[in-house]
């Protein structure tokens, strides 16, 4: 696989994860430079790891989790997703004069959950990765650090949008969470 290919690859298995950190720089109240930076690892190292265990797995292992990983990645991003949009609507039907410190918290439990509904659809890829006969660990590497850089700048530009936005924000980046969840699933099932 040549260099252009895999980083189309690695663009391509970054896009949802993207997503998500513009949500989490739109939605999260504590989700600063240290935050960001965690966030666009543990996605760029899911994102390795994800196509490494495909790969290491077999074709045994990648029909097992085709079988769930659309229902794994709605149940997650829905629910995450939805508990925003429910926080954002109760705050914008009460608001107040005085700015308050909203609820929603980003957590290392969050972050680990968005890490794997992102990056399931990866383990396929790393299926067809061993069928290419490609080099896993310069593949796996090439992703973690495309999806990292990638998502650094999602979270920079969902901070700035959620700066601007308020709670506005919240809502948007929880109907982008069911968004992702919903278009994960429907490639799934109605498109593969």
């Amino acid at each position: 696989m040549d260099l252009l290919t895999l980083f189309m690859l690695a663009v391509g298995l970054s896009m949802d994860a993207f997503a998500v950190s513009i949500s989490n720089g739109m939605s999260y109240s504590n989700y600063r430079t240290k935050q960001v930076v965690m966030a666009a690892v543990a996605f760029g190292v899911f994102q390795g790891l994800m196509p490494t265990l495909g790969f290491v797995g077999g074709r045994a292992f990648a029909d097992l989790i085709t079988a769930v990983d659309h229902w794994l990645a709605l149940i997650l991003l829905g629910f995450i997703g939805g508990k925003m949009i429910i926080e954002a609507v109760e705050e914008m039907r009460s608001p107040s004069d005085e700015p308050k410190e909203t609820g929603r918290t980003f957590t290392m439990n969050l972050l680990l959950m968005q890490a794997i509904a992102t990056s399931i659809d990866a383990l396929a890829v790393g299926i067809s990765l061993a069928a290419l006969n490609v080099n896993i660990f310069y593949a796996a590497g090439f992703i973690t650090v495309v999806t990292t850089v990638v998502c650094l700048f999602g979270g920079a530009l969902g901070k700035k949008f959620g700066e601007m936005l308020s709670t506005k924000a919240t809502l948007a980046g929880g109907l982008i969470l069911v968004a992702i969840g919903l278009k994960i699933f429907i490639e799934h099932v109605f498109l593969s």
